[in-house]
């Protein structure tokens, strides 16, 4: 499940787009001013951002650029009442990745997030047969695993656990859709299969390092991030 953090000071129009983004499997925080929503969007984890333009106490164009200037690259969409190009390029020059002027569709709305999404997941660093995360480094071609300067050694199973997480990174992953990936459709959900080869995969490449990297959502499922 993607999180989307939403800045949106018009109660309705908020209340809308979290409805209509939770009926299709998002979930959605609301912040109602550019104040408490910069904060939050500094310290939460978000898949993708929407951001009004007209805010109370910071305007979204600066929620753009504070974001941006610490290095926070999460994709940003921005909601505007304002449709001249100039306004377009102020928002896309602030750090934006994409602009929609109201009034708008929701159906245009999900595409767009939808869009942003895929291009993030491209983005995984996938360069010569090789997915990058952080500090680990999985090659699909000769199936080598590192963190750090450390090379770690993965069974099948294991190495296809992990790339399916390095392909889909800080995205929510249910026990049923790893499964169907890693296994097959097939697979028999009444088995903790999976959640061994998470124990299995988590003492292989998180024993001795600080950072962990594979979360558990109860009931939920298991976060790469």
């Amino acid at each position: 499940m993607y999180s989307i953090g939403l800045a949106e000071d018009d109660h309705k129009i908020a209340a809308l787009i979290k409805n209509g983004l939770e009926e299709n499997g998002y979930e959605v925080h609301i912040y109602h001013d550019g104040k408490s929503a910069l904060e939050a969007f500094q310290s939460e984890n978000f898949q993708l951002l929407i951001v009004d333009v007209m805010m109370p106490h910071i305007t979204g164009i600066d929620i753009c650029k504070q974001l941006r200037e610490v290095q926070i690259q999460v994709p940003i969409l921005m909601l505007t009442a304002l449709g001249t190009v100039d306004d377009k390029v102020n928002g896309l020059e602030a750090g934006a990745d994409d602009y929609l002027v109201k009034p708008f569709h929701f159906r245009e709305l999900l595409a767009r997030i939808e869009a942003m999404l895929r291009r993030q997941n491209n983005n995984a660093t996938i360069q010569s047969n090789q997915l990058q995360f952080e500090d680990v480094m999985l090659d699909i071609r000769s199936k080598e695993v590192k963190r750090g300067n450390s090379i770690i050694e993965l069974t099948a199973k294991e190495f296809h656990l992990l790339e399916l997480f390095m392909r889909n990174p800080n995205r929510l992953l249910s026990r049923q859709y790893i499964a169907e990936q890693v296994w097959d459709v097939n697979f028999d959900t009444g088995t903790n299969v999976v959640d061994v080869y998470i124990n299995f995969l988590r003492n292989k490449i998180e024993k001795g390092f600080e950072r962990k990297l594979i979360h558990t959502k109860i009931g939920m499922g298991y976060i790469f991030k």
